[in-house]
């Protein structure tokens, strides 16, 4: 769930102000919350809903790893992907914010992320898949961590899309390298790809 916080808008959007003007989101004292269509409440568990959505479903999700790197997976994948794929992206954010810090900026622009060349590489290679991953969900994945102390402007966080593809190709054409035979990656196979790039990113 996007939550928005009063006149500077939701803590990850650069257009939240905007939104609250539009009545796409409302601000209440000690209930504020985002609004699209009909009401929607919030979970009894701070995060909960939004911590439990993926950038991809599942047909999307088997057909790209299929397509990356020859990998079957499955819905029980799902998860663990999706919190790969969000934890890394807020890492990159939390670097970001750091630098904007150190330039005296209190706004969070692309060139704050630290992209590596190889990553880089990796969004080019997605790019060539011709896939496409939404930027609503990972928004809202995003709201469930803790607020940045600086903001990701609007054109920083059109990049979050192709950053998630980009992120999903190296980790697809990691198993690869590091499990060369495996075809079905299960938990450990998972568990090992994670740790690398807990240690790279």
């Amino acid at each position: 769930m996007l939550l928005c916080q009063g006149k500077r808008g939701c803590p990850f959007s650069a257009w939240g102000a905007e939104a609250l003007s539009r009545g796409l989101c409302e601000s209440r004292p000690g209930n504020s919350r985002w609004r699209r269509g009909r009401e929607r409440t919030t979970s009894s568990v701070p995060g909960e809903e939004a911590r439990g959505m993926t950038v991809m479903g599942v047909s999307k999700f088997e057909r790209f790893f299929r397509a990356a790197a020859s990998l079957d997976v499955d819905k029980n994948d799902l998860k663990r992907y999706g919190d790969f794929v969000d934890a890394k992206l807020y890492d990159l954010l939390v670097v970001g914010q750091a630098s904007a810090k150190a330039n005296g900026r209190d706004t969070v622009e692309p060139w704050d992320l630290p992209i590596t060349k190889g990553l880089q590489e990796s969004i080019h290679r997605f790019r060539q898949l011709d896939e496409e991953v939404e930027l609503k969900p990972i928004l809202e994945q995003l709201a469930a961590h803790p607020p940045l102390d600086r903001t990701p402007t609007q054109e920083t966080e059109e990049r979050y899309p192709e950053i998630i593809g980009g992120l999903s190709v190296a980790l697809a054409e990691t198993f690869k390298i590091l499990y060369p035979d495996v075809k079905n990656p299960q938990t450990s196979h998972w568990e090992g790809v994670t740790a690398v790039f807990d240690r790279l990113l």
